[in-house]
């Protein structure tokens, strides 16, 4: 072999060993888009573009778990259409009854009729009256509906259920899950500001989630109240501030108490939860939003297993009050 075939088959070679490796080699993605009438936000470091499987997650789930989707199973069962669950449906059931028991009933899916009747929905509402809001508390509490299997049996045809304080974060871990399974080790996952977190970003550093100021002025605007660091777990905010509306002078929230079947628009502006999972976190910021904030602390301030920070409204100062457990202090970036 002369020295021009030999230089031409090394060349060669290195071309394909090149081609190979630049194959196997781990790079950022970024992906983006509405899901749930809110935005998304996904970026991780893998061999290949797994957008093909973001997207079948969110559809599966949307023909699942979304009310506002006239297709979907839930929608069917809030019709009295069917009374077969899926997965998706079973793991809400099953995660919604155990935060229902721990936060007193402040958890509550069965609000549908409620949050409907105050226009929050995916019905128009308004103003309901207190005789209205009395009628439609008969079908609220997860005791009137019961997971037989794959069976779900209500206690009354007209309960309904929305899993939209928790759907969100179910998502962000399925995702997340996905990501793993094809070997992805640094991702963040964020819906609608729930967000699922794993190893660093692509400077090498933990991810940094920041916690926005609670503001009437602007719904859009995005004031850092602080900035988490988060290399692993989950982290959701739930307040008061962005979604309401004013009706007869009266300012009104989408956080219905389950209890009352009141609009809640106290001082406690905006509750962020830190867990393991982003469904946990999602479910729980939405509890403590109806719990209120003495009820926040009392319960909180004695649990390890969830980080939880609350901004409150000074009525005397006008000030913001913030207060934050010992496992959420810790994830704070100094």
């Amino acid at each position: 072999m002369n020295r021009r075939y030999a230089a031409i088959l090394i060349a060669l070679i290195v071309a394909i060993v090149a081609m190979f490796c630049s194959r196997d080699r781990k790079r950022f993605f970024t992906h983006e888009g509405v899901v749930w009438t809110t935005e998304y936000h996904i970026t991780y470091e893998a061999r290949n573009d797994l957008g093909d499987s973001i997207q079948l997650i969110l559809g599966n789930l949307d023909m699942s778990v979304s009310p506002y989707n006239k297709a979907s199973l839930i929608s069917a069962i809030n019709e009295n259409k069917t009374t077969r669950t899926d997965g998706h449906l079973q793991r809400l059931l099953t995660a919604s009854r155990e935060i229902w028991r721990e936060s007193g009933g402040a958890f509550d899916p069965t609000v549908m009729p409620l949050v409907n009747a105050w226009g929050f929905g995916y019905k128009s509402g308004t103003l309901p009256s207190r005789a209205q809001l009395d009628s439609l508390l008969q079908f609220v509490g997860m005791d009137k509906v019961t997971l037989h299997g794959d069976t779900l049996l209500k206690s009354d045809p007209r309960v309904m259920l929305d899993f939209s304080s928790i759907a969100k974060g179910m998502a962000c871990d399925e995702i997340g899950r996905m990501l793993a399974r094809n070997g992805a080790e640094n991702w963040l996952v964020e819906i609608g500001g729930e967000v699922m977190a794993s190893g660093v970003n692509n400077h090498g550093k933990p991810w940094h989630v920041s916690v926005d100021m609670p503001s009437d002025d602007e719904a859009d605007s995005h004031e850092s109240a602080l900035v988490l660091t988060l290399d692993s777990g989950a982290v959701a905010t739930s307040g008061n501030y962005r979604k309401w509306r004013i009706e007869e002078g009266n300012k009104l929230s989408h956080i219905i108490d389950p209890h009352t079947g009141d609009s809640r628009t106290g001082t406690l502006l905006s509750v962020t939860v830190i867990a393991n999972d982003c469904m946990t976190a999602d479910a729980w910021a939405t509890a403590c939003m109806v719990m209120g904030e003495e009820n926040v602390k009392n319960m909180m301030g004695k649990r390890n297993d969830l980080g939880v920070m609350t901004i409150s409204a000074d009525t005397v100062s006008g000030s913001l009050v913030v207060w934050s457990n010992a496992p959420f202090a810790k994830r704070v970036n100094q």
